[in-house]
């Protein structure tokens, strides 16, 4: 379930990032095919309260740098996410792929960390991504840590869908793989909701935060590694619990 009008607003703030310039109300209207009041009301929100301006008369809008101020006030002041920012650097410069922090968000696994190698070839993923939660090795590893009947709900609430070759399309065979991952240690996906896409992951909570770091790549680099990287990851996570003890 969501909140129509704050989701209308995050999705303008996204608008302006991917546009990367200024937008007049009517070109904002268009982009979305909303009522020109609704675009208005928005638009004119944002701006009263700092996170939106006209950079002249009939310029058109675009927001400010309260955003970044905002959101850099907020990760500043987050401990943990320091932490596993070093661990991800470290996790992405070792295993030449990229590393990831997901989270539990409702139906999907909501990427809130996102580091990339310096390879030419690699996973290009950012902050704020969502991917169904059964359907990746990150959701999974999520869906793990739940109670059996906590994940027999949550896996009840989904619509299963053949992303890819590798996908699993039943409540049964969610579970069957979950239970799979469960007895040999680590969490994969190959070929699934991203095409050609090889993941990694496994369960981390810290502070009852519910989390997975993931190692995502090209399967043709990082399928025949997922064992290796596996092992990797949960060297990487010992040494960060040992250094929280």
């Amino acid at each position: 379930m969501t909140v129509r009008q704050i989701e209308n607003a995050l999705s303008v703030i996204e608008f302006f990032a991917e546009r990367g310039s200024p937008a007049s109300l009517g070109e904002v209207q268009s982009h979305f095919g909303w009522p020109r009041s609704s675009t208005y009301n928005i638009l004119s929100t944002l701006v009263e309260r700092g996170y939106m301006y006209e950079p002249a008369r009939r310029g058109g809008y675009y927001p400010t740098r309260r955003w970044f101020e905002t959101a850099r006030a907020l990760v500043g002041a987050d401990p943990i996410d320091a932490k596993l920012s070093a661990m991800l650097a470290a996790l992405a410069d070792e295993t030449g792929e990229t590393a990831i922090i997901a989270v539990p968000g409702g139906r999907h696994a909501i990427y809130v960390n996102v580091i990339e190698p310096e390879t030419p070839l690699r996973y290009a993923a950012r902050g704020g991504r969502r991917v169904p939660i059964h359907a990746g090795a990150a959701g999974r590893a999520l869906l793990s840590r739940l109670s059996e009947a906590e994940r027999r709900r949550a896996l009840a609430a989904i619509t299963y869908v053949q992303y890819g070759e590798g996908a699993l399309t039943s409540p049964d065979a969610v579970e069957q793989e979950i239970g799979a991952s469960s007895l040999r240690g680590w969490f994969q996906s190959l070929h699934e909701y991203d095409a050609d896409l090889a993941a990694v992951a496994l369960p981390l909570v810290i502070e009852n935060r519910r989390m997975a770091v993931t190692v995502a790549g090209p399967i043709s680099r990082l399928g025949a590694r997922c064992g290796e990287v596996a092992r990797i990851l949960a060297r990487h996570i010992a040494d960060l619990s040992e250094g929280d003890a």
